[in-house]
């Protein structure tokens, strides 16, 4: 695929997708074809935060060079950006569960904006930001899929932080000082996983998964190499200019069918023994929790899993036609196949939950 570049840019180079994308970018998504055979030339600027172990990239390429530094101050945005004229540049840093309210815009929105007046000094040709399914909200009922023409309906905090994101990258576009893209992602999952998500599925194994409701009610979720895929494409296309773009797998799932996925891949293949059990509540339990979510973040103070219970039994699920139709995006793994893999990513590297 042609990026019209060989400088690439990525901040959150450490985070569970931006690593990812990394290894993308230096070794290619074999599912996907066109994408198989990366370019030999490609010269990859990451950025981590200061602390963070820099050797999983190192050990990637000596054509990747480590940027140490925060999105949060501008000088350091600065150096990521000095002497990339013409570059790409995928925004994957951000903040989903921090512990206090304000981090969501000194980061999500402060540091989005740092970085892209950074890189519009610099000549970066266009900046590929990854946004979230929170600037919609959750789903009006259950049927619906949010597309790109979906009204903004910020969900808390952090739905409004991406949302003043997305309205600081439309601005720059808007001014003309630099190409944008933004790609809305639901709840993703693949290799790289963070501890949460193991703790995931050994709630699924332990009978600890929590179900609020009938368990029907729908999320669309997004595979790392499909993401990464769609990342890609919206670099490449000269059509993707200004544009938004849902990326997800290409059907949502029941939360009914993700716990029992993960549950019978655990077990036939991956010899846990399941309790088959649920942690079963009543569809008020999620209003209860959003209820006390609201009143801590008015509070400034934010708490993971009460956030995390108050949208369980919420519906938050997007179509990806458009994506397909103008961006040839062709999400190759679906949830079986994509948790598998996670699974024995685990496995493979001694992760135990």
């Amino acid at each position: 695929m042609d990026l019209a570049t060989d400088t690439l840019i990525v901040t959150g180079a450490l985070g569970w997708l931006g690593r990812r994308l990394v290894e993308s970018l230096v070794q290619g998504l074999p599912d996907y074809p066109a994408l198989g055979q990366p370019g030999q030339h490609r010269r990859i600027r990451a950025l981590i935060l200061p602390g963070q172990d820099p050797a999983p990239l190192q050990r990637l390429s000596p054509r990747i060079e480590i940027v140490v530094g925060d999105v949060r101050v501008p000088a350091d945005c600065a150096r990521l950006c000095a002497g990339a004229r013409g570059a790409v540049i995928f925004h994957t840093a951000g903040i989903i569960h921090p512990p206090r309210v304000r981090d969501f815009y000194a980061i999500n929105v402060g540091g989005t904006d740092n970085l892209l007046e950074a890189a519009a000094t610099a000549g970066v040709r266009r900046a590929v930001v990854v946004s979230s399914n929170s600037p919609c909200g959750n789903n009006p009922h259950p049927d619906h899929l949010f597309d790109e023409l979906s009204p903004y309906r910020p969900y808390m905090h952090y739905g409004r932080s991406k949302l003043r994101m997305e309205l600081a990258v439309a601005a720059r576009q808007a001014r003309g000082e630099i190409e944008t893209v933004v790609i809305r992602t639901p709840w993703f999952y693949g290799l790289n996983q963070p501890a949460r998500q193991s703790l995931f599925f050994a709630m699924v194994r332990d009978g600890r998964a929590p179900i609020v409701g009938h368990g029907t009610n729908l999320r669309s979720m997004s595979y790392l190499d499909n993401l990464c895929q769609g990342l890609l494409l919206a670099a490449a296309s000269d059509r993707a200019n200004g544009q938004t773009y849902w990326v997800a797998d290409r059907r949502p799932y029941a939360m009914n069918e993700i716990v029992d996925t993960i549950e019978r891949l655990l077990e036939t293949e991956f010899g846990h023994h399941c309790a088959h059990r649920r942690m079963r509540l009543p569809g008020i339990a999620s209003e209860v929790a959003g209820v006390v979510d609201f009143t801590l973040q008015s509070l400034g103070l934010y708490h993971q899993k009460i956030h995390v219970l108050s949208e369980m039994n919420k519906t938050i699920a997007c179509s990806v036609v458009r994506a397909e139709r103008e961006l040839g995006y062709r999400p190759a793994v679906e949830l079986e196949e994509g948790m598998r893999r996670s699974l024995r990513w685990c496995a493979d590297n001694g992760v135990r939950f």
